[in-house]
Formats: C-alpha cells, structure tokens, sequence
C-alpha cells in the first residue's frame, strides 16, 4: 500500500475500535436486532433520496447485505447482548481477517504469499496474548456467535470486491437499505415491538454507528478493496482491537496490561509487514493487433 492509503487504512481502524465502546453503550438502551436495524435505517435515509443506482447488479448488493449487514452486524451484537464485552468482541471479530484470506484463496483464486503468512502469523501472536489477557469469560453460546460474525464478514468481504462498485459510498447506502428490513423485521419476531423512546445518549450512539462507521467506515473499506487484493487489505483490520482497547482505557478506564501492550505491538509489526510489501508491476498493454 502506498503511505497515503496505509494511513487511511489505520484511520479507519481507529474509527471501528472505538465504535465498540459505542456499540456497548446503545445496547444499554436498545434491544441488539432493533439496534442494527435502525442502525442501517439511519445509513440509508435520507441518503438514498440523493444517490443514485447502485452500479452492479442487485445480486452483489443483496449478498454484501445478507452477510455484511444482517449477518456480521446481527449476530455480533446479539453476542454482546448475550454477554461477550466489547473489548474481547473486538478481538474475537478480528478474525474475519482469516477468514477473508480463506475465501479469497478459495473463491477468487488469491494468491497467499510467504509475505503475507509471516505477517498474518506475527500478528495472531498478538491477538492470541491478548485472548490469553482477557480470558474468554464470557457464555460459549455468545463467543460463538462473535465468531460467527467474523466468518459473516470475511465472506462479505469477498463478495464486495467481486462486485467492485464504481462508487463504495453509494454502494454502501443501498446496503444499508437492504439490510435495514430484514433486521427490522426480525426484531419484531424475536424482540417483540420496538421501543424507541430512549436517552440522547442512545440516540446518539446510533448516529455514530450509522454515519460514522456504516457509510463512512464502509465507504473507504470498499475503496481499498477495489485498489487491492481481499488479503492484502483485511489484515489492517487486526489494529482495530488495539484501538478498542485503548479507547476503552480512556473512555472506561479499563488498565492496559504489559501483556496487552506487547500483543498491541506484535499486531501492528506483523500488519505492517504484511500490507507493505513490493508493489506488483502493472500489467503490460497488450499489443495492438493491425486492422
């Protein structure tokens, strides 16, 4: 990656590290399937009053909405509901990043480089330390649904660059409406009717998670994703927990551990080494063939 795009990719794992702590507090104040839901509701309107078509076919968009949407974003915070905290939810998600490189090497015949294992592997160390730090107290029932939630991503992942959207914004808003009734409507099923009077606190979780993180977060995810491959891109993503974990320590004052600290650093060494490697050259213009 070049160092303007790097720094972008880092931004954008700083906006989803904190978008955990934030994601716990609106769960203080609405049931998770409506939370989701209006979530996506947020994102779509009234944005999809002022954008155009989608610019694939409605197959790619229903596909990043079943796993992006109604898959990733149901069950991880139905798991944070059933008792996962949000430090350790932001761990255990991360390793959509494995399982983005799995489907990519399988689906789109990706190619996994030496480079790209070392780093992968350096920075699991990481991830592994601090899964040893927190200890996984939580229900078996909600771990597994967090994992769930990171193969939902990592699928999803893969089906974004094989649609490769012209434009990742407009993209991400007809997602957000596709995803938003589905989820809405299992709400209903499971949660029973919504309740939507609730604290400015609340409400204003919603708004982060919707702008900030669903169409701004999603916007340039999907732009990296059509300038680079799936596996080069999703390792970035394991910087996300370092930056929950220190939000959480500012926001919450949760204490940092020497042990979370050096599971910080492997992560970022072994990110950076697996994102940064030689540029491949471009492919040369064919020929042209006389007339």
């Amino acid at each position: 990656m070049s160092p303007r795009h790097l720094a972008l990719a880092v931004g954008l794992a700083a906006v989803w590290g904190f978008n955990f702590v934030v994601m716990q507090v609106g769960l203080q104040h609405f049931p998770p399937l409506l939370y989701a839901g209006l979530r996506f509701a947020m994102a779509a309107f009234p944005a999809l009053l002022f954008v155009g078509r989608p610019g694939v076919p409605w197959r790619w968009v229903a596909g990043v909405a079943a796993t992006l949407g109604v898959g990733q974003f149901g069950l991880l915070l139905v798991g944070m509901r059933a008792g996962m905290p949000a430090g350790l939810t932001s761990l255990v998600l991360q390793m959509q990043a494995l399982f983005t490189v799995l489907f990519a090497v399988t689906l789109l015949g990706e190619r996994l480089t030496a480079r790209r294992v070392l780093g992968l592997a350096v920075a699991f160390c990481g991830l592994a330390l601090v899964a040893f730090d927190f200890g996984v107290a939580g229900p078996l029932g909600a771990f597994a649904l967090c994992v769930a939630a990171a193969a939902a991503w990592g699928l999803g992942n893969v089906v974004q660059r094989r649609a490769a959207p012209p434009d990742s914004l407009r993209f991400m808003v007809w997602v957000s409406a596709l995803s938003a009734p589905p989820l809405l409507l299992l709400s209903v099923l499971v949660e029973g009717a919504p309740v939507l009077s609730t604290a400015t606190e609340g409400w204003l979780s919603l708004v982060y998670v919707a702008f900030v993180s669903t169409l701004g977060g999603f916007g340039v995810w999907g732009w990296l994703l059509r300038r680079y491959d799936a596996s080069t891109v999703a390792p970035y993503t394991l910087l996300v927990p370092v930056f929950g974990m220190s939000s959480a320590a500012l926001v919450t004052g949760e204490a940092l551990s020497w042990v979370k600290l050096l599971a910080a650093a492997l992560i970022v060494s072994g990110v950076l080494y697996a994102g940064t490697g030689p540029r491949r050259p471009a492919p040369a213009e064919p020929a042209a063939t006389p007339s």
